[in-house]
Formats: C-alpha cells, sequence, structure tokens
C-alpha cells in the first residue's frame, strides 16, 4: 500500500514538473503606449532630442505621460538643433 502511494506521489510530481515554464518561450516586451516616453530616449541625450525631435505636432493626440521621464543630460555633449 505504502508502495502505491510513492508511486502515486512521484507520477504526480513528473507531470506537475512538465507543466513548468520554458524560457526559450517568454514573452516580448510589450510596445510603450502612444502617450509614454519609450526607455530608449532616455539613453542618452542624442537620443533624448532626436526622439523629441521626431514627434510630429497634431491637435488630436493625447499628450505625452512625461511624470516618469527624467531627460538625460551631459555636460560634453554640444546642444542640438531641429
Amino acid at each position: 500500500m505504502k508502495l502505491q502511494h510513492a508511486l502515486t506521489a512521484a507520477a504526480a510530481a513528473l507531470l506537475l514538473a512538465a507543466c513548468g515554464d520554458n524560457p526559450a518561450e517568454a514573452p516580448p516586451v510589450p510596445a510603450p503606449a502612444d502617450n509614454e516616453v519609450p526607455a530608449s530616449a532616455t539613453a542618452s541625450s542624442m537620443a533624448y532630442a532626436q526622439y523629441a525631435g521626431s514627434l510630429k505636432p497634431s491637435e488630436t493626440a493625447s499628450p505625452l505621460d512625461v511624470s516618469k521621464v527624467m531627460p538625460p543630460t551631459s555636460e560634453t555633449e554640444s546642444p542640438v538643433s531641429f
């Protein structure tokens, strides 16, 4: 009887182990919302300036959420104009 319980427990453990998560199938990182500044824009002051310069003016688009953004600064790079 004890052998049967041990075999049942071992079979249950094997079934649970087979249901494990495969790290190779990790879900892709979701794209930022349209009104959020992407993390790649804060990598450097040049990247931030290029992102800001690429924004198109719009009367109907929702405003950017900049509450979590700290623009990068540089003491050595020259100012960029677009």
